[in-house]
């Protein structure tokens, strides 16, 4: 599938692609967080049949519901296609020290070799959360790598 960038000056960019079954859909992000859906007209692939615009937090429930499940089916599709990975959703409890602590602090990759692919948060998916992101009780940390890497991984975050 290809997906198509449009620079908008002075608004932001837009972004459209052809689903297999033919429609147009796009999308607008602007600068300031809104966006707006918009659903191409079948006949006139320039026209838009209808546009929802969307705030910054209906942007973002919207985001959730179509891309949760993508990364959790694509883990899944992973795990199945390489033997010897393992994905392991590590839940970080009060008494972790990495409490109120960045990813960057836990040093994860270099400390294990397993590698941080997602935090789940409050229902919420950040995939391939930055260094930068602090931790917080209760935070589902998605890791991939071999068993003892995830293993270890487990270990760190409770104990350090």
């Amino acid at each position: 599938m290809d997906l198509e960038e449009t620079k908008l000056p002075g608004v932001g960019l837009r972004h459209d692609f052809t689903t297999a079954r033919g429609r147009r859909v796009g999308v607008v992000s602007t600068r300031g967080g809104e966006r707006e859906l918009l659903v191409y007209s079948q006949d006139d692939p320039d026209a838009c049949h209808a546009v929802v615009d969307l705030d910054a937090d209906e942007a973002e429930v919207l985001a959730e519901l179509l891309g949760q499940p993508r990364v959790i089916e694509r883990l899944a599709r992973l795990r199945e296609q390489i033997e010897g990975l393992a994905t392991e959703g590590i839940y970080l409890e009060d008494g972790s020290p990495f409490v109120g602590r960045t990813l960057g602090d836990a040093a994860i990759r270099s400390r294990t070799g397993a590698s941080v692919v997602a935090l789940v948060r409050d229902g919420e998916v950040v995939p391939s959360p930055a260094p930068s992101q602090r931790f917080r009780s209760g935070d589902k940390i998605v890791v991939v790598g071999t068993e003892a890497g995830v293993r270890a991984t487990a270990e760190l975050l409770k104990h350090g």
